[in-house]
């Protein structure tokens, strides 16, 4: 793949060429790769051209990129051409977290026998059973880290983030590396009060629609058969917040989600759970508080009174982050505008 910065091909078009009208060219040597690269009907360069605002022509198998970000556009086309080469595909999220991602390689702070990998540019890869799950952000980057360094983490930011996803995604990868025995993920089941018995059906039945984002999650990473094994012989457990009183969880990968919900109480309650052996996550979104008013919400409570205890990581989100949809970043953008909602 040979680089060059060159004027543009018809000098008689620009008879005096300013420095930001360099166009900048890349040539790739494998023409199958290059045509995956481009995308069908070229509508990976298409989204390239959008998000780094450049303009992109292809010359046999040279790309050409026009525009004062071409510098930045070139990277990310090389970052996606050596993952084809790599042998993965090209998606339109991979494009995104290609144009989002930045930092450098340094160390992950994993250990021995961790499916982590650690790629040029700093990219991190998270094995599971059933896929790879790669931080399309910076912020996702650090928050791998984050998880892999400390016993305790926190990650707090709005919805679409990826803060339980990648929770989930490293939960199931300490198990296949045998650093953990079991998976526990909670929820306050908050909506409900954590009082369940008007529900119909078994304690299963009642408990199931509070936590069916944990099962969805587990669902990317296991397949079906095994999941279900796992969760009949408790290997896996998925509970409400308030099932959590008087355990003590050693040897085990354990998930909060949604703790914005949970009450001052509920928090410290949860987080003496901690054994020997086990790490912990909390995740929460501080704007989406459903706690009656007046409670003070044991997110708030444990981040302000935890942020200088040593051993604990936080890490934090914005709408930048989100990676579920374009226009959820939007959305949350303008709510945040808006102002504090209730």
């Amino acid at each position: 793949m040979a680089i060059n910065t060159l004027p543009p091909s018809d000098p008689s078009s620009a008879p005096s060429v300013a420095p930001e009208s360099l166009e900048r060219t890349i040539e790739f040597s494998d023409n199958r790769l290059l045509i995956e690269l481009c995308g069908e009907y070229d509508r990976n360069l298409a989204q390239v051209e959008q998000l780094v605002s450049v303009q992109i022509n292809r010359r046999g198998n040279i790309l050409a990129i026009l525009g004062e970000a071409r510098d930045r556009a070139a990277e990310v086309l090389q970052g996606l051409y050596e993952r084809l080469e790599q042998g993965k595909q090209v998606e339109p999220g991979d494009i995104d977290a290609a144009v989002r991602m930045g930092g450098s390689a340094a160390g992950t702070g994993v250990r021995d026998g961790d499916q982590i990998e650690m790629f040029k540019g700093g990219t991190l890869e998270i094995g599971t059973r059933k896929k790879t799950v790669e931080p399309r952000t910076k912020a996702q980057q650090d928050y791998v880290r984050a998880l892999y360094d400390n016993e305790l983490a926190f990650g707090i930011g709005p919805a679409g983030t990826g803060k339980t996803y990648i929770a989930v995604a490293v939960a199931v990868n300490q198990m296949m590396s045998g650093h953990v025995d079991k998976i526990i993920l909670s929820r306050p089941a908050v909506e409900a009060g954590e009082r369940l018995g008007f529900l119909p059906g078994d304690m299963k039945d009642k408990v199931d629609p509070y936590m069916q984002p944990l099962y969805d999650a587990l669902n990317d990473f296991l397949p079906g058969k095994q999941l279900a094994k796992l969760i009949e012989e408790k290997t896996i457990e998925i509970a409400p917040l308030a099932f959590m009183r008087g355990r003590t969880l050693s040897n085990a990968y354990v998930v909060l989600d949604e703790a914005q919900n949970a009450t001052s109480m509920q928090m410290k309650m949860f987080l003496t759970r901690l054994g020997q052996g086990s790490r912990m996550v909390i995740t929460g979104d501080r704007t989406q508080v459903d706690l009656p008013r007046g409670v003070t919400s044991g997110l708030s409570d444990a981040e302000r009174i935890l942020k200088d205890v040593p051993g604990i990581g936080f890490n934090y989100f914005t709408a930048k982050d989100v990676v579920r949809h374009h226009m959820v970043a939007k959305i949350i953008q303008a709510y945040d505008k808006d102002g504090p909602v209730g």
